[in-house]
């Protein structure tokens, strides 16, 4: 059974530099410790973009720092807060398809991962490029990495969510195409789950007849009202990251409230 564990905008600072108050390093560097005691043996541990806040070098070299402490390995995809260039100059190994697009299928005995750049930029024209885009070549990309997946499940992991979450502000900056992606995505039948990030919380169900899964940031998140129309509100709620098992049957996916897991259990 492969087992994944998935962090999403993890908007990594320069030191000394916080977000409402919050220190996305200590809270990210508090869910690498945990993720090494408690998974060590994940398979994969997946980034889904929004890396740092401000897509300096400096914020990526910390980061860098921190994701090197990481027993499992690691897969990086990027978000609407990164930089194309700056991240591959910060992280050199990291993998990316034909065109530079920072997007990689992996293979496991039971699945085949398969991470994809939805950062619309360059150019970085902001708040425009805040949405997501999957144009012509990454469509092409997809679609060759499913038709040769086969039979194999396929889990997609994307920093933009493909549709409406219920967030005035945050669907406004959703994956732009995304009927065009759902077409590509249903002329396949092996397409098992969607994992993506974005909106700062933890989400779950149905589009089009597949699941999907958003999961919250390590640093700080989406307040609930679902009407409020500025995606930059954000509010301190305890930091988390997802955890997807792949079975026999289909996938499991947890979220781990790691601030505040406790493991010393009562009978109740």
């Amino acid at each position: 059974m492969t087992k994944l564990i998935i962090f999403t905008d993890l908007h990594m600072v320069p030191e000394g530099t916080t977000i409402i108050g919050l220190d996305p390093y200590q809270r990210l560097a508090a869910g690498i410790e945990h993720v090494n005691r408690y998974h060590a043996d994940a398979d994969r541990v997946i980034f889904t973009g929004d890396l740092t806040h401000y897509a300096d070098r400096a914020s990526y070299e910390r980061l860098k720092r921190l994701i090197d402490q990481l027993v499992p390995p690691v897969a990086i995809t990027i978000g609407n807060h990164d930089r194309r260039e700056v991240f591959l100059d910060a992280f050199p190994d990291a993998v990316t398809d034909e065109n530079g697009f920072v997007q990689q299928a992996i293979d496991f005995p039971d699945c085949r991962a398969i991470l994809l750049d939805t950062l619309f930029a360059p150019p970085y024209d902001y708040p425009t490029s805040h949405a997501g885009v999957l144009c012509a070549k990454r469509l092409a990309w997809l679609d060759r990495q499913l038709a040769d997946a086969g039979d194999k499940p396929a889990l997609l992991f994307m920093h933009h969510p493909p549709h409406r979450t219920g967030f005035t502000g945050m669907d406004m900056i959703r994956l732009a195409n995304e009927t065009e992606f759902y077409d590509l995505v249903k002329r396949h039948s092996n397409v098992r789950h969607i994992f993506a990030g974005h909106v700062h919380r933890t989400i779950s169900g149905s589009s089009r007849g597949i699941p999907f899964s958003i999961f919250k940031s390590p640093v700080h998140q989406q307040p609930m009202p679902f009407d409020a129309p500025d995606a930059s509100l954000s509010v301190d709620e305890p930091a988390a990251y997802g955890i997807a098992v792949v079975t026999d049957d289909g996938v499991l996916v947890h979220t781990e409230d790691y601030e505040i897991a406790r493991r010393d259990a009562a009978i109740a």
